[in-house]
């Protein structure tokens, strides 16, 4: 749990560098997403320096996922926007009204009743050859729902970019289980690249255009519910003995909380 509470940290403070680095980037044309959009946020240093965090994130995601049930570890980065939301009220002073600190401590709370009801991995169905193909559709699947959002009205398009963002996450959380070893011809080696590709630039795509609120909402709903049904119907995720109902609450809890402050996946302006 440790690790899965760095990643979130590092998680959160990035996503206030990339909304900054995302906004300053040159504007392009159209709506949706803009496969350029990601280059020219690239210059921004700001952005790189985000994408830093992520990679240290990530190292820490992997650690914890090869350690925690997907549904901790799931829970545990939807709290990086309770870690957003204090880097925010701290260093770029965004005020936090009585509701958000609150939601803040619902987050904390929910966090603990995972980490009380938690049990171990699970590792059935790892070497399933239809879970990993099924892993490399869905990363797919995530690029051509990217692709579709650019026809859809303003916030509508921010929802389902955020949405499909948060399942190209998720896909990257569920080859971490699937990958044993570099293996390149185990599909979710290729799942993993294609649906984190396809992640950064939709959220990238999402911090740029329209509402980010909207947006960072349904990135943590897709990058969590998703994994964590899979982790627990099919790689055999548990909870302690007599404890499923608390692991239950704590993820609910968790993750209204972190829906409650997904404001603060936006930058301020200036």
């Amino acid at each position: 749990m440790v690790c899965a509470l760095g990643s979130a940290l590092c998680f959160g403070a990035a996503s206030v560098l990339q909304a900054l680095g995302a906004r300053a980037a040159e504007a392009g044309t159209g709506g949706g997403v803009d496969v350029a959009l990601l280059w020219r946020a690239l210059r921004q240093w700001r952005y790189v320096a985000g994408l830093g965090l992520d990679g240290i994130g990530f190292v820490l995601q992997i650690v914890a996922l090869r350690t925690l049930p997907i549904y901790a570890v799931g829970a545990a980065l939807a709290a990086s926007l309770a870690v957003t939301a204090v880097i925010a009220s701290r260093v770029l002073h965004v005020r936090l009204s009585r509701i958000e600190w609150a939601a803040v401590g619902v987050v904390c709370l929910g966090l603990a009743m995972l980490a009380l009801a938690s049990g171990r991995e699970g590792h059935e169905g790892t070497d399933s050859a239809a879970l990993q193909w099924g892993l490399l559709v869905a990363a797919f699947a995530v690029l051509a729902v990217g692709a579709a959002a650019g026809r859809l009205p303003e916030r509508p398009r921010a929802l389902t970019l955020g949405l499909a963002a948060g399942f190209g996450f998720g896909v990257v959380e569920i080859a971490v289980r699937l990958i044993d070893s570099v293996d390149l011809t185990n599909p979710a080696l290729y799942a993993l690249l294609v649906g984190g590709g396809a992640a950064f630039l939709l959220l990238t795509s999402a911090l740029h255009r329209g509402s980010v609120t909207t947006a960072t909402a349904g990135l943590v709903l897709g990058e969590t519910i998703g994994p964590a049904v899979v982790g627990v119907a099919w790689l055999g995720d548990q909870t302690r003995e007599g404890l499923g109902w608390l692991a239950l609450l704590g993820f609910a809890v968790a993750i209204a909380g972190s829906l409650t402050l997904a404001r603060f996946g936006e930058a301020p302006e200036g």
